[in-house]
């Protein structure tokens, strides 16, 4: 029996995704995040940061695709998806170390600070999406749309 912990995280890229494909063909992309925690100081009334804790995540399929082509270091984004807890033998030690990976469902570009561009991605089983919201992007801001 597995223990399902669905998380949902908002934070800034550490750096530019990696994107790479399996034995299988499945393509992949992983990050790491950094969420900033900042605290309301009730004495001072200002705030102040609490710390920084840093997340990797690894996101599948098209979705892999998708991620690798449009994010960038530093760009705001928020993930929803699941938390994994895996075990590795470390090669130079031998001892045993622990992994925790967010399994991404959904990764979006944060609109909390900046302007995000569509590019839209025609559907994999019809036509190619027509109209006005099938437009491509004409104003991006911080570097989303590429």
């Amino acid at each position: 029996m597995t223990t399902r912990i669905p998380v949902t995280l908002e934070g800034n890229l550490t750096s530019d995704p990696e994107h790479g494909g399996s034995d299988n063909g499945t393509d992949w992309a992983r990050f790491g995040i950094a969420i900033n925690d900042r605290r309301l100081n009730e004495t001072t009334g200002t705030w102040e940061d609490a710390g920084t804790v840093f997340h990797r995540v690894v996101v599948f399929n098209q979705q892999a695709r998708h991620v690798a082509a449009s994010l960038r270091k530093g760009d705001s984004v928020v993930v929803a998806g699941e938390l994994r807890f895996g075990t590795y033998t470390d090669k130079e030690s031998g001892q045993t170390r622990e992994t925790r990976d967010v399994i991404a469902e959904n990764v979006g570009a944060s609109l909390k600070f900046a302007d995000v561009g569509i590019d839209r991605s025609p559907k994999a089983n019809g036509p190619a999406a027509t109209g006005p919201q099938a437009a491509p992007a004409e104003t991006v801001g911080a570097g989303f749309a590429r």
